[in-house]
């Protein structure tokens, strides 16, 4: 590493430029790669989804997409009892239909179904099945049915558009959310409070400004990788919040070894260079801890999941490159300018206050444990009930116009499932879908069976049914209904299909979670030896997986208690119980919390093994860590929190889930697994930490030697501190 860094630093302007040109070009692709990604769940192979995709291919419907309802009102004094009323109503979705393009309407007059009118008879409305907005020559006919709407009212009417879309694009009660740059901007400024904290000088902009690079060159990435597959609209947010969180975290490392070196009376080269030498082997270390974590989204069989794992790992790859080449160009040119302008003087990682916590806890070992292990615990309990589908959607919108006209629908009747209708597909004669039509109608939980006009010529290649369920998909009675439907039209004329949200999410969550304990068990054993062989000790390998395992219990307990059951939701965010978890959120999660929570484990864990070889005590060793590691951990662990925090003020209730939940897992990790259960549990165990059988080691072939990864993994902590 050291003959790297010095080839890096006698070519800085080399390194400088390509980082410059690399940074521009990524910023001016921004844009672009935004634009390219997808917000599709692509999961090929999977019933659900590929009866979405024949439909996309067939009829240019996509059942996948969440159809947008339009509700009017007619003028005073005009009622749908009356035919010229009727007709008004009839001509205006008909004209939105025809402005929008490639459609699917369906209303009192191509239904006949009375449901259609509510109220008093002067509200009536419709439902207009869409194409993916993504892809395809009708893409776009989603996003024009709201002004076509508007544009067909008719004058003294009004129509209110809503459905799933519509509620999630008009915000919360709270107000209409913040631009992704916007939120970005607010969780920088957040991080470079708490830098200046951690450093006291102006040398505490550093880090932060290692984060535009990083996350303007994983654009750049994002892009190339978008011409191979699909890429998640998800991407965005991660790579500009993860990213900021992560890149400052690596710089923090380098540069708080960097001044430490300094201190000690090295000059301002030969301080990089052993800076770079050991906490820029941690920086790789940490990264590729990450990267186990996001090794779970590749090794699960579903499309959507490994296009984010391939897409995620760009966020630790950019921050780690430009840790270990620019900050080193960056601190040789200006490091020893800025770090003069100091606010206080004193050690960086250094703190009494830190050692006597971990003294306290030393002395009162199993209370501690039991208070640890009592929140931890108490926090994940919830987890045990989570309910994976849609939210509710009546939870979203908050009271803007859109979500007072979906409750008005649901005060009439209407069920909330219209919001994520099931959809078939029947091939073949006319004939095959009445037949379809008629069985579906029999059928328990269905409450109505609609076939939608199409425009002339597209059901030539099938028909589509939109059944719209007595339940949505997030409960038992949902997804019951598609099981039922799927029995009853097995054999029925037409080979139908059955699609839409609900019957592609049950796939997608039976392709996940068959295959996610294998991918669990997978990873936790990785980890586990390669920890064993960096520790030299099981008891502290198995400690820190098995914590890590708690750590995300807590975390998914928390957005089951704050999300699904709406206690503290509603008052944060304006959003009552959503009554479900995306089903990919969970994993997202976990891909993600793990290798960063794994990253704060290794960090003290280190740190404790390297004292210990120093002094022979455990009790030294758990204080002396905790010492040097304490304030670290929790300012490393806020900045990442903040980020997610900043991230969470999105209007989509898909990002802000995960993204909650990844604040409180990363901060409830650092407070209290790592400061408070780790010194704990060490300190109960004793000796015992240190447990290595002799054949164990001699398979993983660590005996202690200055070459060997235990080395490289005690240099975690230790480059951050004496």
């Amino acid at each position: 590493m050291t003959r790297f860094t010095a080839g890096v630093l006698r070519h800085r302007l080399l390194v400088c430029v390509l980082w410059v040109a690399l940074t521009i070009i990524g910023g001016m692709l921004v844009g672009k790669a935004n634009s390219g990604l997808t917000h599709t769940i692509a999961t090929p192979g999977l019933a659900g989804f590929d009866a979405n995709q024949a439909m996309m291919r067939q009829l240019g419907i996509d059942g996948g997409e969440a159809p947008v309802i339009a509700v009017l009102r007619l003028p005073a004094g005009a009622s749908m009892a009356d035919p010229a009323a009727r007709e008004l109503a009839q001509a205006a979705f008909a004209r939105a239909a025809k402005l929008a393009g490639h459609v699917g309407l369906i209303d009192y007059a191509t239904s006949h179904d009375r449901r259609f009118i509510t109220g008093a008879g002067d509200f009536t409305w419709a439902l207009y099945d869409v194409p993916n907005p993504d892809k395809g020559v009708n893409r776009s006919a989603e996003a024009r049915l709201a002004p076509a709407l508007a544009a067909a009212t008719p004058a003294g009417a009004r129509i209110t558009v809503t459905g799933n879309q519509a509620l999630q694009s008009t915000g919360t009660s709270k107000g209409a959310g913040l631009s992704t740059l916007t939120e970005t901007l607010i969780g920088a400024a957040a991080a470079l409070v708490v830098l200046v904290f951690v450093y006291g000088s102006a040398i505490a902009i550093v880090p932060l400004l290692m984060a535009l690079p990083s996350i303007l060159v994983a654009f750049l990435s994002l892009y190339g990788l978008e011409q191979l597959v699909p890429v998640s609209n998800l991407e965005q947010y991660l790579v500009a919040f993860i990213g900021l969180g992560i890149a400052i975290d690596y710089s923090l490392l380098i540069v708080t070894r960097w001044r430490e070196e300094r201190e000690r009376g090295l000059d301002n080269h030969a301080a990089i260079l052993a800076a770079n030498e050991h906490a820029g082997r941690a920086v790789l270390l940490s990264g590729l801890t990450v990267g186990l974590g996001l090794l779970a989204l590749l090794v699960i069989p579903v499309q959507f999941l490994q296009d984010l794992g391939l897409g995620s790992l760009l966020i630790p790859l950019a921050s780690m490159l430009t840790a270990v080449t620019l900050l080193p160009v960056v601190l040789s040119a200006w490091g020893p300018t800025l770090d003069r302008h100091r606010l206080r003087r004193g050690s960086t990682t250094h703190s009494r206050a830190w050692e006597r916590w971990a003294e306290m806890i030393v002395r009162h070992r199993t209370l501690a444990a039991v208070t640890g292990l009592a929140i931890v615990i108490a926090m994940a309990i919830p987890a045990l009930s989570i309910n994976t589908g849609q939210p509710s959607a009546g939870a979203l919108g908050g009271s803007s116009p859109a979500a007072r006209a979906f409750h008005q629908l649901q005060r009439n009747g209407v069920p909330q499932a219209v919001s994520f209708p099931i959809q078939i597909l029947v091939h073949g004669d006319p004939a095959n879908a009445r037949a379809v039509a008629r069985s579906v109608a029999r059928t328990a939980g269905v409450w109505g069976s609609f076939t939608p006009a199409l425009p002339a010529g597209t059901t030539a290649h099938g028909q589509l049914l939109t059944v719209v369920p007595k339940q949505p998909g997030n409960v038992s009675a949902g997804t019951d209904t598609v099981t039922r439907l799927r029995t009853v039209l097995a054999h029925a004329p037409g080979s139908p299909e059955v699609g839409g949200d609900t019957a592609a999410n049950m796939d997608f969550t039976s392709a996940i979670y068959n295959r996610f304990p294998l991918a669990l068990a997978m990873i936790a054993l990785i980890t586990f030896v390669m920890l064993a062989r960096a520790f030299r000790s099981v008891p502290l390998a198995l400690k820190a997986v098995l914590l890590n395992l708690v750590s995300l219990g807590a975390a998914f307990g928390f957005i089951v208690m704050f999300w699904q059951s709406g206690h503290g939701s509603n008052l944060i965010y304006g959003i009552h119980a959503i009554h479900a978890i995306r089903n990919w959120a969970p994993i997202v999660i976990f891909a993600f919390l793990f290798g960063i929570s794994m990253d704060y484990e290794v960090f003290v864990l280190a740190r404790m093994r390297e004292e210990y070889d120093a002094s022979g005590d455990t009790t030294r060793a758990i204080v002396a860590s905790l010492g040097r590691t304490g304030r670290l951990i929790t300012c490393a662990a806020l900045i990442l929190g903040i980020s997610f925090a900043s991230l969470s003020t999105t209007n989509d209730i898909a990002v802000q889930v995960p993204a909650t939940g990844l604040a409180v897992g990363v901060i409830l990790d650092a407070v209290v697994v790592r400061t408070l259960l780790v010194p704990a549990i060490a300190a109960m165990l004793g000796r015992w930490n240190w447990w290595m059988p002799a054949s164990l080691a001699r398979l993983l072939r660590t005996s202690g030697s200055s070459g060997s990864l235990a080395v490289t993994a005690r240099s975690v902590v230790a480059d951050t501190g004496d």
